[in-house]
Formats: structure tokens, sequence, C-alpha cells
């Protein structure tokens, strides 16, 4: 079901949608889909890609919608029977908007696998689709998504700028873009790369500041442990905990593109491209040992699987 969940992504809501509508129309795989089109220009090819805003639905509730974030640039293949959106691919133009219906136990039928607790056997995903362009090639497509990241970047780390200038927090921004306040800097060792650091660590959503882990208190919850310049841990991490020796304190202002970026699968509440801030306190810097071992959290997230393939 992870598979099926990773590619419900695409743009508007057109409101209470009947599924028994006549205006829907079904795939060979029993898919219900509408489009709306004015009928202008060529469809999509086989080869070519499509990028869209999605908007992703469970019963009436918005799971995902990417006009807050980046599109989606979802490949178009040979319609085949499926029981996913990738079949109306080849149906769509540009500037044509469309609709998918995904019915729960359609799914469960033809991918057997437990359900999360939140969804029913009775639910049905709705996608919501808005083509904004259509692309031939895949470096075409590399050129467009590198121009939307770099938007998608800019608006993260204005937005805590913003804040920051607001409640007159004092910080200074790193080469890579992470906001540092330090309010200890500590005398010990400094961490560097190749150096073991252990760190206590309150993460929380921002601008909200609910709090969402921590290792700061309680039984058990042992400073985490890892090795600078190794990429075991989000970067916004490897980045901002530069600036302080053992024994220094601080607040890290991650940007979501240094934090988890697209993934919002890491736990409960999470938002793709969600900016976070964390409370740190450096506790130990030491030498790496020969054989350092792997991070606890919060660990670098592997990327989003394009629509339609599982994650690795």
């Amino acid at each position: 079901m992870k598979a099926i969940l990773s590619l419900l992504i695409v743009s508007l809501v057109f409101g209470a949608i009947s599924c028994t509508s006549p205006e829907f129309k079904k795939t060979k795989s029993g898919l219900l889909y509408k489009i709306m089109s004015d009928g202008k220009g060529p469809v999509a090819k086989k080869g070519e890609f499509l990028k869209v805003n999605v908007i992703e639905k469970i019963r009436d509730s918005v799971m995902f919608d990417s006009h807050d974030n980046i599109p989606f640039y979802l490949p178009v293949d040979s319609a085949r029977p499926v029981y996913s959106h990738t079949e109306i691919l080849p149906l769509l133009r540009k500037g044509d908007s469309a609709v998918v219906v995904l019915l729960v136990d359609s799914l469960q039928r033809k991918f057997p696998q437990p359900l999360p607790p939140f969804i029913k056997k009775k639910d049905k995903f709705t996608l919501t689709f808005k083509v904004l362009d259509i692309f031939a090639s895949e470096n075409l497509v590399n050129s467009d998504r590198d121009q939307e990241l770099e938007k998608e970047k800019q608006k993260e780390s204005k937005a805590i700028e913003d804040y920051l200038a607001k409640n007159n927090i004092h910080t200074e921004k790193t080469a890579k873009g992470t906001f540092v306040a330090v309010q200890t800097p500590g005398d010990g060792p400094q961490v560097d790369s190749g150096k073991q650091v252990s760190v206590r660590y309150t993460g929380h959503f921002f601008p909200s500041g609910k709090e969402f882990e921590s290792n700061m208190k309680g039984p058990g919850n042992e400073p985490i442990k890892f090795v600078v310049g190794q990429g075991g841990i989000i970067e916004g991490w490897d980045d901002g905990l530069r600036k302080f020796k053992k024994g220094g304190k601080g607040v890290l202002y991650i940007p979501a593109f240094l934090a988890y970026g697209p993934d919002a699968q890491r736990s409960p509440g999470h938002k793709p491209f969600e900016n976070l801030y964390f409370d740190v306190e450096v506790v130990d810097v030491t030498d790496a040992p020969k054989a350092a071992a792997g991070p606890q959290m919060p660990m670098q997230m592997p990327q989003q699987a394009p629509a339609g393939q599982p994650r690795k």
C-alpha cells in the first residue's frame, strides 16, 4: 500500500464529486476518471513528461497539495490496466484538468496489503490534476525542476528570515542556508568533519513551535551520536552544528531543503517541504571511532520516489 500511497499526487479541488456521475468514465482496470479539456493542443505522447499540480484527498480531508510546494513531473507511458492514475496520462493535454478516483477496496483486491489505521475499506482517494506543461525529454524536466526547487528554497528561507526579524532573534546564516542562534558557543573541541559528536536536542515544527521529538530528558534518552560529514544526518544539522564546540548550546532553524524536503513519511504530523527548528546541546566532541555507529535521529531521509514507484 505504501507504493500506492506514494503515487497519490495532483491541483484544484472541484467540490463534492459523485463517483456515479455520468461524467465519469472507466478505464479497463475499473479506474474512475473525468477530464476537463478545451481539446486544443496534442495529447501527451509516450516518453514525454507532464508537469502537474496535484491535490490528494481521502474522504474530504486533503492529504497533500503541491500548490504550496513544487509541481510533480509524471512520465507518460503506454496506457496499461494497472488501476493507477498513470492510465489516463496519455489522454491529457497541456492545460487540462482531471479527477481520478481510486476505491480502497479495489486497491486492496489488486494490491493486497495491510491498511494504515486511518484508511477504511470503504474509503476512496480523489486525485485532482492540473497539467501545467508537457516536456519532450528528461533534460527539459530536470532544467524546469531545478528552477522550481530554487524558488521553493528561496520561499523556505524567507519564511525563516521573516520570523527571526519579527521576533528579534539574532542568528548567523551558514553558506548552505542554516540559521544558527548560538546561545553558548562551548569551550571544548570544535565540531567539524570527521569528528564524532553527541547531541541532545528537541525538534519543533516551524513556525508553530510544537515539539515532535526530544532526547533532552527522561529515562533511556541517550544523546544521539554521529560522525560529522558522513551524510548520515540531515544536512541542516551537519551544517549548523559546526558553529559549536563541546558544551555549546543553541537553536538550529532549518529550511526544508536542508531537512526532510518532500518526504512527509518520517513520522505522523510531518508535512512535505516543512521548515523545522531544533534546540541543541553538544554534549561531547571526539575523534571518530574506526567503525562509527549510525545515527538514530534525525536521519537523512530517502528522496521521494517518482509517482507510481515505491520508495527505496
